[in-house]
């Protein structure tokens, strides 16, 4: 969730029982520093104990930085974080695996969680990690139109590996239904990131969150305009002039710049940018953190309790 994750929205989902994530992004490690101290102060976790965070790295971004005078990953480690999300890059195997020595070298565990949008990339992985997210199609942000839905993914995933790492769902979940449902298939938890959009802690513009409150549920489009660093596309709102006369026009990169910039100092929101998954269509109000993850718990325990009555006594 870069440009959306703060240490208040990461801090205010550990506060409340889940654990917080916030993106590297291109920030620099004093940024990077800055930004755990501050989660560090807000849950009151004494120095030189673990903080109770995950810190998200595209493995893309990693590959530019670690070769950079400002390497990113081993800083971020040194500051304790409970456990590292990697995702989009060629070889994250190679970043892991710096985890692994870096941890034996401290004598710490670091939790390793890996996103994969694939059978494929699953397998791959299950050995070198302790929890596999596996994201689907419908997902806010980067991921890939040749992923399936999550129900279909995940049954196949699970499918795939009955036995190994944790396996979590992420992709668009935004009610406790939701989260009940892929409990009962079989996920051991879920990762959330749209439905944190709607909050007061996320780093979204007040202009943003008033369009993602008439978002429905056709809002989104998958689409390379939003981003071209990775080589993937990415879901967003679907704005008339950022996707249609722009970007379909086969406008170049730097025609697009100059009209987002252009649009951008005049106020304008036909060009924003808005990465958001397709639940957004589901989402009317903007609820502190705490608030949303209450009622996420209590409505997926409320559909848990009593399901099984559902199908009857075998025959």
């Amino acid at each position: 969730m870069a440009f959306a994750s703060t240490p208040e929205l990461a801090s205010a989902v550990t506060a409340a029982g889940g654990l917080g994530c916030i993106s590297t992004g291109f920030e620099s490690t004093t940024e990077l520093k800055s930004k755990i101290q501050k989660i560090r102060t807000a849950l009151k976790i004494a120095a030189g104990a673990p903080v109770p965070l995950s810190i998200g790295f595209a493995g893309a971004i990693l590959d530019i930085t670690e070769t950079s005078d400002d390497p990113r990953l081993l800083v971020a480690l040194d500051e304790l974080p409970a456990a590292v999300l990697f995702a989009f890059g060629l070889d994250l195997g190679k970043h892991i695996a710096q985890v692994n020595a870096h941890d034996k070298e401290n004598g710490r565990k670091t939790f390793i969680f890996v996103q994969v949008n694939s059978v494929e990339s699953a397998q791959r992985f299950a050995p070198e990690v302790d929890c596999l997210v596996v994201q689907d199609i419908e997902a806010g942000g980067h991921g890939g139109s040749e992923t399936p839905p999550l129900f279909n993914l995940l049954q196949a995933v699970l499918l795939a590996i009955p036995s190994g790492p944790l396996i979590v769902a992420a992709g668009d979940i935004s009610t406790g239904a939701q989260i009940a449902s892929l409990l009962i298939m079989g996920a051991d938890g879920v990762v959330l990131g749209t439905r944190f959009l709607f909050t007061p802690e996320c780093e979204y513009t007040r202009d943003k969150k008033d369009i993602l409150l008439i978002a429905d549920l056709n809002a989104t489009v998958r689409s390379l305009a939003f981003d071209n660093f990775l080589p993937l596309d990415f879901n967003g709102l679907r704005l008339p002039k950022h996707n249609g006369q722009d970007y379909n026009a086969g406008l170049s990169l730097e025609e697009r710049i100059a009209k987002f910039e252009e649009s951008a100092a005049k106020g304008e929101d036909a060009r924003l940018i808005v990465w958001v998954g397709v639940g957004a269509g589901m989402i009317t109000n903007i609820k502190p953190v705490s608030d949303v993850l209450r009622e996420l718990h209590d409505e997926a325990l409320e559909k848990l309790g009593g399901r099984a009555s559902l199908l009857g006594d075998p025959v």
